[in-house]
């Protein structure tokens, strides 16, 4: 009992501190703990537990009195100085002490009196007001400048921004470009390349292309010798110089540049006697119909340029014995007949590269094979005025309505001593490289290619139209670069070196990055000799970029006549280009204008190379009106693969384009038509259900759109074949020329063999295509079966 007595005087005191503590707790954590920390406010609370419970002890104190006033949150400092001794604790029929541990807002119900200082406390209230004001009006400052600053045409990463495009090409104007055209054809004496290369990097930098390089390699070029080639008539001993000139000391004076470039670039050197035999075109049936009647033993064929490759025709007249050819362009052929008949030209042997190092760059140290001549066959290129003098006719026939070709009658004979002379030299070829970064995918790489001057005395105009149309671009490009925008992936300019002995500067860079470029190249868009003519706009693009490329000419050259029926196609074309649709197999676009005539007559005549005869390019487009189109229309190809989020790249034109080469005259293979057939379902899969939604915004997520255009960027690598004729292409994607639709290899192997399929050589060149066609098939299934797997995966 007395224990118990004892312990209630504790038990209450304990009731009477945690009720108080927590009227104290209640005032502190209000929102304003900050002003109870001072020692004033801590004395304060002390005294009103003091207080507190000496009241509680006194009789007659078992009810709180209800307090009338309202609750009042807690001001600032300067309204904090509380009557706390005021406060009265509410009654509570549950008790004293078990009321305040249960209820914690019946503590709230106080009153205090009024503030101290409403002075104070206005003040208080207008500084803040105007520290906020400033701060808002600062805000809107801040923002209407960096509004301002930042470029409202920049376009969001991964979306299609066509007015972007038309903003950066609207700034490219012919009459700029003219002016640039006439800049760099001041430079026109330089004695080598890397004078002019210097002038275009500089240029490129000073325009904002900063991230410019020269990459040089020293390779084996071929030049004319000491003297110039000649023909000499066994019948007559008349001598001829090739553009039909005799052989005297004072024509050779006056016409020294002419006669020194007509020559064909790696030919065999020395002096060789035989007949003259005329093979016309030099196909595989004149061929036949010849070797059946003459013996062509150590012979000199008399062979026309076009409708196959040179290097084609070449390897044929060696497999038939002769020792030389006369190459000379048909009046009847060219665009000019009237320019060309006393005109030399000279053309390359070389199919790509430094010679003396094929297959791998031409760096310090590398080895080096002495490959002087890459053909057997002493060749020389002759006028068609000395074609005239070898057949005898008292003039070349040319008529307005008709025009009479070339001929050596078979049963007259010509025999004729030919002398070539030429010296190999090794020599620094430039070229100019520039990367401008891309955004969200800087490792994949579209190429702009154009060539610059090629120096030794050539005198061609068409590389200073090249070089003003990628200069253009580049200038376009960086004003926009500098408001903020980017592409999102990387465009990397090159200006080639060494293009007329054989591509040499495209395919040594090529050989040098071969590893990261097959991995990361996309594209290559080629500016070579973009006006060749101006009656038609003549586009070659590889079948996944026809597409993309066909709706551009419609938009693009609405208003222009020139652009009307444009026929886009996939064929071999002369340039930079070669590399990278071969040995890479990198979707490739290029624009030119051509001249009708060029167009129908027989392909591969551009292969002749005009170097004193200098195209008068503001004659053909004197506007530079053509000039812009080329440019506009090449730019916004750049762009659009270059940024958007898909590559544009279609996959079931490439299977199209596999059935329509399937279909001619050879013989029917079923089961190759069957796999073609195949290729074309599992790519219209492709593209309904992976190509389709991946355009949709809300469907791109990174890794998938990655995949997808791994596969579209790699789907022309599988038509690359490892063997095929001389100057044929080894992506079987591309056709010889336009009125041939067939694959090259299986038209040329059901030419060159006896019309039976059991045939070896036509049932290897089978064999390639179908293996092409099975790679192509299994990548499109391949891609299929991963992208459901990642969908299993997600879901």
């Amino acid at each position: 009992m007395g224990e118990n007595e004892a312990g209630l005087p504790n038990m209450s005191l304990q009731g009477k501190k945690m009720a108080y503590q927590k009227v104290k707790a209640d005032l502190r954590t209000s929102g304003h703990s900050q002003y109870l920390d001072n020692d004033e406010l801590q004395a304060t609370a002390l005294d009103l537990e003091w207080d507190m419970e000496k009241e509680l002890e006194e009789p007659g104190f078992d009810q709180f009195q209800p307090d009338s006033a309202e609750h009042q949150n807690l001001g600032h400092s300067e309204t904090l100085d509380l009557h706390l001794d005021s406060i009265q604790p509410a009654t509570s029929p549950k008790g004293r002490f078990q009321r305040l541990q249960e209820e914690s807002d019946c503590v709230t119900h106080y009153t205090r009196s009024a503030p101290k200082n409403n002075h104070c406390s206005f003040c208080y209230m207008l500084k803040i007001l105007c520290i906020a004001t400033t701060l808002f009006i600062f805000g809107i400052i801040i923002g209407y400048y960096a509004h301002m600053n930042c470029p409202s045409d920049a376009s969001p990463s991964g979306t299609n921004n066509p007015q972007l495009y038309q903003d950066i090409l609207k700034t490219i104007k012919a009459e700029d470009i003219k002016k640039s055209f006439r800049n760099w054809l001041q430079l026109y004496d330089s004695k080598d390349d890397m004078e002019i290369a210097k002038k275009i990097k500089s240029h490129w930098i000073a325009l904002g292309l900063e991230d410019t390089q020269f990459i040089n390699y020293s390779v084996l070029l071929d030049f004319p010798g000491s003297s110039p080639g000649t023909i000499t008539l066994s019948s007559t001993g008349q001598c001829f110089y090739p553009d039909g000139q005799p052989c005297r000391e004072e024509a050779r004076g006056g016409h020294s540049q002419d006669l020194f470039f007509s020559y064909a670039a790696y030919s065999a050197k020395g002096t060789l006697q035989g007949d003259v035999i005329d093979v016309s075109y030099g196909t595989m049936d004149d061929l036949k119909r010849i070797t059946k009647l003459k013996n062509t033993t150590n012979q000199i064929a008399l062979l026309k340029l076009g409708k196959l490759p040179l290097l084609y025709k070449i390897s044929l007249l060696e497999k038939a014995g002769f020792g030389g050819a006369l190459l000379y362009i048909d009046p009847c052929d060219a665009a000019e007949s009237s320019v060309l008949s006393s005109e030399p030209f000279v053309v390359t042997l070389n199919p790509g590269g430094d010679p003396s190092t094929p297959g791998y760059p031409s760096h310090d140290g590398s080895f080096r094979k002495s490959r002087t001549n890459l053909t057997s066959l002493l060749v020389q290129p002759i006028s068609p005025s000395l074609v005239k003098m070898l057949i005898s006719l008292p003039k070349l026939k040319m008529d307005k309505d008709a025009c009479s070709p070339l001929e050596l009658p078979h049963n007259e004979k010509r025999t004729v001593s030919l002398q070539v002379q030429t010296v190999t030299q090794f020599k620094t070829v430039s070229n100019v490289v520039g990367y401008l970064r891309g955004l969200t995918s800087p490792d994949r790489y579209i190429i702009v290619g154009s060539n610059h001057h090629a120096g030794y005395s050539y005198k061609g105009q068409e590389w200073a139209s090249s070089t003003a149309v990628i200069t253009a671009f580049i200038e376009a490009m960086m004003l926009r670069v500098k408001k903020g925008w980017r592409p999102e992936r990387t465009i990397v300019f090159c200006s080639w070196g060494g293009t007329p002995w054989g591509k040499i500067g495209s395919y040594e860079w090529g050989e040098d990055f071969v590893k990261i470029l097959q991995k990361n190249a996309v594209a290559y868009i080629g500016l070579h000799s973009p006006i060749r003519g101006n009656s038609s706009l003549y586009p070659v693009v590889s079948p996944s970029l026809q597409q993309l490329v066909i709706e551009k000419i419609k938009f693009t050259c609405m208003q222009r006549a020139q652009c009307l029926g444009a026929n886009v196609s996939s064929v071999q074309i002369q340039g930079d280009a070669d590399y990278f649709i071969n040995h890479l197999g990198v979707p490739t676009v290029q624009f030119a204008y051509e001249d009708i005539k060029t167009l129908e007559g027989p392909s591969f005549l551009s292969e002749a190379i005009f170097p004193t005869h200098a195209t008068k390019i503001e004659e053909v487009d004197p506007s530079f009106s053509l000039h812009e189109a080329i440019t506009k229309l090449s730019g916004e190809v750049i762009l659009q693969i270059a940024n958007e989020p898909i590559l544009p790249f279609n996959a079931l034109d490439i299977a199209l384009g596999v059935q329509n080469s399937l279909k001619g005259n050879e013989p029917s293979v079923p089961h190759l038509l069957a796999l073609a057939s195949r290729l074309r379902e599992s790519a219209e899969l492709f593209q309904s259900d992976e190509m389709r939604p991946a355009n949709d915004p809300k469907e791109r997520a990174p890794s998938r759109v990655r995949m997808l255009n791994d596969i579209l960027q790699d789907l022309e690598k599988n038509f690359l074949v490892q063997w095929v004729p001389p100057g044929f292409y080894r992506n079987i994607l591309y056709h010889l020329d336009e009125k041939t639709n067939q694959f090259s290899i299986l038209k040329e192997a059901w030419e060159h063999c006896n019309p039976q399929t059991s045939n070896e050589t036509f049932q290897e060149a089978l064999s390639n295509v179908l293996n092409s066609i099975n790679s192509a098939h299994i990548s499109f299934k391949v891609g299929l079966d991963v992208f459901e797997s990642v969908l299993l995966g997600k879901n």
